[in-house]
């Protein structure tokens, strides 16, 4: 595959992976386990619809959810996987319309988030590699990932999902040590649960899979930093400067406490609820 050929590959699954709810079933309302205690309206089974969700696959209290704390509801985002698999049904109609599909599609929309979040990774690790045949290796695991993602509900359900995770995790733990800055025999502390951070230098610090549940990173220097899997639900980011930190999901992001005044990296968005 030549450069060109690749870029546009990207450039399309950079546009995959934006959530659109417009052209959503409402899968993440029905197909997901949710409990009151992680910010969701209730308590509620997997393939059980909330009682939130309207006729239209949209959310009655969509524009009350940050006054009434539904965290849990705030801070989701399927990566594009809503979309992808809602449209895969095409004329077999949606989960209401066609139940015998029901739970094939919850089943596959679960899959499909899982390689729409390793391909958001794998496409910040091709912009950070310069290793050529590590490079190689990406591009192929990116389009293995979407051909993986364009297969029939029925070929999806059947993939070796562990076989392409371990994969995808050799690539990261490569990428993520090229760009560690810390000496590779310094163990960092992946606790830092409601520690205060603020103001403190951590330019090319490793969080990745860290606990930083309410941490306060208010005025915290990270450029560099890597938060691949951290945990930053209620952490606080007002004021910081995230533009240049590594392997952020929208999905931290709207579980974190920012503001105006918070600088993302420019694959992200500024929740509406800050």
């Amino acid at each position: 595959m030549t450069n060109s050929e690749m870029m546009d590959k990207v450039a399309d699954l950079q546009k995959a992976l934006r959530i659109d709810c417009e052209k959503c079933c409402g899968l993440c309302c029905v197909a997901l386990y949710c409990m009151k205690t992680d910010g969701f309206p209730e308590n509620k089974a997997a393939g059980v619809p909330c009682r939130h969700l309207r006729s239209d696959f949209r959310c009655d209290i969509h524009d009350r959810l940050a006054e009434q704390k539904m965290k849990g509801c705030l801070g989701y985002d399927c990566f594009g996987a809503g979309q992808k698999v809602t449209q895969k049904m095409g004329e077999d109609g949606n989960w209401k319309t066609n139940p015998q599909k029901a739970k094939e599609l919850f089943q596959t929309f679960t899959v499909v988030f899982q390689l729409h979040q390793m391909a958001w990774y794998l496409l910040e690790a091709l912009a950070l590699s310069s290793d050529h045949k590590l490079q190689t290796a990406i591009e192929s695991l990116i389009v293995e990932n979407e051909q993986m993602t364009a297969a029939t509900p029925e070929e999806i359900l059947s993939l070796d999902l562990g076989a392409y995770r371990e994969k995808v995790n050799l690539v990261l733990k490569q990428i993520s040590h090229q760009v560690a800055v810390m000496p590779a025999n310094k163990k960092m502390t992946k606790n830092f649960l409601g520690k205060n951070l603020s103001g403190k230098n951590f330019d090319g610090s490793d969080f990745s899979m860290a606990l930083m549940i309410a941490a306060n990173l208010e005025g915290a220097s990270l450029r560099g930093s890597n938060f691949l899997g951290a945990d930053l639900r209620d952490a606080n980011i007002k004021n910081t400067d995230l533009s240049k930190s590594l392997f952020l999901t929208q999905m931290q992001i709207n579980a974190a406490s920012g503001n105006t005044e918070t600088k993302l990296p420019k694959n992200l968005v500024r929740p509406l609820h800050w």
